[in-house]
């Protein structure tokens, strides 16, 4: 738990690298599947159940990088707190007891 408080800022969601084709069809991305446009970097995450994407530049990433990092440590965290929860709880209660 004290390494949830010292953990700072956190952004939730993923950051993704994409490529993608263009409208032009007489470009050479659609011919030529290694010469897509890109890459891109893009930070994805759900809001109200729906999915919401916002392209970042490659300062902004540097910048939020550890933004990001910290969201995964503490879901990381989060979830050790609740393993140890769940075995406090269930040897509290003898659940873990064999009947």
């Amino acid at each position: 738990m004290s390494e949830i408080a010292k953990l700072g800022f956190c952004l939730p969601g993923s950051l993704v690298t994409r490529s993608s084709r263009c409208g032009s069809l007489t470009c050479a991305c659609h011919s030529d599947p290694g010469r897509l446009h890109g890459p891109y970097l893009s930070w994805t995450r759900k809001v109200d159940g729906k999915t919401v994407t916002r392209n970042l530049s490659p300062d902004q990433v540097d910048r939020y990088r550890a933004w990001f990092d910290n969201a995964k440590r503490l879901r990381q965290l989060v979830g050790e707190l609740e393993e140890l929860s769940v075995s406090v709880a269930a040897e509290a209660e003898g659940w873990n007891s064999p009947h």
